[in-house]
């Protein structure tokens, strides 16, 4: 028999390392990669905030501590309860109007053949930045019909379907038998019918005359139960003419309405001048007599533009600015939804005999309902620290009327009031009412996830 011979054993060339050493060799390796991030976080967002909240217990110019001085101050003043009343109206009306608006478009637009253009044209207003959409809208609504959109198509469409014409400024000559009342212009005594009365006016500028006013003449005498008569400017550019009497270069002044007013006041009858000033009052009675009047709504200003820039409809105008802009981020986020949708779904219900709004309210609507929930919590961060419209359209008397929180902290640090410790108050208060929206954003996003 023979011996078995075993191979030697290799020696080991080296002990395997611990778990500890690969630990902290993994997570040396994360910190590296996290650390530029980090830094830049910690220099851009963590050290403001911490900033910013230490800074809001000083005075304003940081060399006394005041404690809770500067919140108190900023919960009595009148100011910050205007910015957040105002910041509170954009939560509510805002988000609503964008979240539904993009919500119709994004629907309405998948049964039309161009959708990609209405929905680029819907969408470019989000191109345009904060401060060039503020300075167009306040120039559309400005009050001045020849200067804001807005007002000249609101005039125009009053003048298209009002009948009088408007000359402010008009009153009566002296000394020719005529007198004003409450913006009335009326004969002193009255007239019986077939007579011809004329009513010289002055205080009208030439520029104001309507196109179609032309040289007045005189009207031809009328019957036993008609009042004639021309209404005209008792002006001659250059000067000249008899005062109170028709003559070369006197014109007619067209759609005046001229009233025939009974003694016990009711108006008997009416008549409309035409370009050369002459009218005819038809159907009186021989009879009675009376007086000749020219209503003063012959002479108020015409139709006027709306105070859109006012106090009163300030925000509503600075809001629809907003939802302008925003309505097409809504639109495209939910059009994201739509396309990512099972269509099958929709197309077994309406071959079930659904209704288009049914088909819409139970499973469009539902299964759509994450979307919509993102973008509107969305919005609600960002109109909550809405700043540049709200700084740009209103002009200075309605900038109160119009304040919000981020225009407010703004103003009292930067914009005059040089009080940095409530300015930090402010935007501590600011930071307070986006958290929890940020955070419903953050815990959506991790439920989508988890999914």
């Amino acid at each position: 028999m023979t011996a078995a011979v075993t191979a030697p054993e290799r020696p080991r060339t080296g002990a395997p390392k611990p778990r500890s050493s690969n630990r902290f060799r993994r997570g040396l390796i994360i910190a590296s990669f996290l650390a530029p991030a980090l830094i830049v976080l910690g220099a851009l967002v963590a050290y403001p905030i911490v900033f910013t909240l230490v800074r809001s217990f000083f005075d304003r110019s940081g060399g006394s501590f005041v404690g809770w001085q500067n919140y108190v101050t900023m919960f009595t003043n009148e100011t910050t309860f205007t910015a957040i009343r105002n910041n509170i109206l954009w939560v509510l009306v805002a988000p609503a109007v964008c979240t539904i608006l993009g919500l119709i478009f994004a629907v309405l637009l998948q049964k039309l053949r161009w959708k990609t253009a209405f929905r680029l044209i819907i969408f470019m207003p989000m191109a345009i930045s904060m401060l060039a959409a503020g300075v167009i809208f306040r120039g559309l609504f400005q009050e001045n019909p020849q200067l804001g959109a807005v007002n000249a198509a609101i005039v125009g469409v009053q003048n298209t379907f009002t009948d009088t014409a408007s000359y402010p400024g008009a009153k009566p000559r002296d000394g020719v038998g005529l007198a004003a009342e409450d913006g009335i212009i009326a004969t002193e005594s009255t007239v019986a019918a077939g007579t011809v009365v004329d009513l010289p006016l002055i205080g009208i500028r030439q520029n104001n005359l309507p196109e179609d006013a032309m040289q007045a003449v005189a009207a031809s005498p009328p019957e036993g139960n008609q009042i004639a008569g021309t209404v005209f400017l008792d002006v001659v550019p250059g000067g000249g003419g008899e005062q109170g009497v028709l003559g070369d270069g006197k014109s007619g002044l067209p759609g005046i309405r001229v009233d025939a007013v009974a003694e016990d006041g009711s108006i008997a009858g009416h008549a409309t001048t035409n370009p050369d000033g002459t009218f005819l009052i038809e159907g009186l009675e021989p009879g009675p007599m009376y007086r000749v009047a020219l209503p003063a709504a012959n002479f108020d200003e015409g139709a006027q533009g709306v105070s859109w820039l006012s106090s009163t409809f300030i925000n509503a105008v600075v809001i629809l600015s907003y939802v302008w802009i925003w309505a097409g981020f809504a639109m495209v986020m939910i059009s994201s939804g739509l396309s990512a949708m099972d269509p099958s779904l929709q197309e077994a219900a309406r071959m079930d005999g659904a209704s288009e709004w049914k088909v819409f309210t139970r499973i469009t609507a539902p299964l759509l309902a994450p979307v919509l929930v993102v973008v509107f919590v969305t919005l609600i961060i960002n109109v909550l620290k809405i700043f540049d419209l709200v700084y740009v359209i209103p002009p200075g008397a309605s900038k109160p009327a119009a304040n919000v929180i981020a225009v407010e902290m703004w103003t009292v640090s930067f914009g005059g009031g040089n009080d940095y410790g409530l300015g930090s108050a402010l935007a501590i208060l600011l930071l307070i009412l986006v958290l929890p929206s940020m955070i419903m954003n953050i815990r959506r996003f991790r439920e989508e996830r988890s999914r």
